[in-house]
């Protein structure tokens, strides 16, 4: 009986350990995302989204994304700036082209706290595509397949959501592989 007992204990604690394992924000960029800190002060601790890091504080938005929120971030990698025309990021970066940065990074940005369960409804709800505004003006097209969601920006391009839900203290971030461009 007391055997049992403790086998049944030994169980309860070992699924709760399960369960606390997968409630864990994911590791992005080899760096613990702890869902206590904003997005700033996570975002510098992924070494994939040092490109993105640096045109914030360039763009001057590190205030902005500390703040309360709620924010949902389209993060792209430095692999996404990089797909970019040969120049393109060192030409943003450039004091002069502060409002077109920021106008690119703000179309990365939602206004509330979508995680990628409530996106796929939307997608859902709308009859498979659904429109999201940005901060910055932006549409951005979101479209679900099997399990993943794809985004288009207003000029045709496709990114897709790498690692989804990724909360933070004032919001959440998705990962995408390619850097969301507004018409111009």
């Amino acid at each position: 009986m007391i055997k049992s007992v403790l086998r049944g204990c030994a169980l309860a604690a070992a699924m709760s350990a399960v369960a606390f394992a997968a409630a864990k924000n994911p590791v992005v960029g080899g760096a613990a995302m702890f869902a206590s800190k904003n997005i700033i002060e996570n975002a510098v601790n992924s070494k994939d989204h040092t490109t993105l890091v640096a045109a914030v504080k360039a763009a001057g938005l590190v205030g902005t994304l500390e703040g309360k929120g709620p924010f949902t971030v389209f993060a792209p990698t430095n692999e996404a700036f990089a797909a970019l025309p040969k120049g393109t990021v060192d030409t943003l970066l450039k004091p002069e082209n502060k409002a077109t940065l920021t106008k690119v990074l703000t179309c990365h940005v939602v206004a509330a706290d979508a995680i990628a369960k409530t996106v796929a409804k939307m997608i859902k709800d709308d009859g498979g595509e659904h429109d999201i505004k940005t901060v910055g003006g932006c549409v951005l097209k979101a479209k679900e397949n099997m399990g993943k969601i794809t985004l288009t920006d207003e000029n045709g391009g496709v990114s897709h959501v790498t690692i989804a839900d990724v909360k933070q203290s004032n919001g959440v971030i998705h990962v995408v592989d390619k850097v969301l461009l507004p018409k111009m």
